[in-house]
């Protein structure tokens, strides 16, 4: 998907302040914090579609109104994911500001996730 020059502006500024990892380092914290969360940050219909299976869903657009709802302690691990990895640069930033101590976007986001074959179900 070829993104406009305004939004990328905004993900690279936002990457500057953003932990990003790759889906190795994400399966290790994983697997070695059971407390961290893997937090879908795509629309709606995109979860619905699929998404993985140990993730928690909270869309771009109620981000900053449900995140500490959803995740109360600032200091829990979060790993965000969006299609492609761009959408979570934004979202980890937002959170960052918001006083989350330990977030990170997933590089190549729910795509890299399906390469990888990351286990995957559709539904809520």
């Amino acid at each position: 998907m070829a993104h406009a020059p305004g939004f990328l502006k905004l993900v690279n500024d936002a990457r500057t302040r953003v932990k990003e990892i790759t889906i190795e380092e994400a399966r290790a914290r994983l697997a070695a914090n059971p407390r961290a969360v893997l937090l879908d940050v795509r629309e709606d219909g995109e979860w619905q579609a699929g998404h993985a299976t140990q993730a928690v869903h909270l869309g771009k657009g109620i981000l900053e109104r449900d995140l500490e709802m959803t995740v109360p302690d600032p200091d829990t691990e979060v790993i965000m994911y969006c299609g492609g990895g761009f959408r979570s640069a934004l979202t980890c930033d937002a959170a960052q500001q918001m006083g989350y101590r330990n977030v990170a976007s997933l590089i190549g986001g729910y795509k890299g996730l399906v390469a990888a074959n990351w286990p995957m179900k559709q539904g809520g």
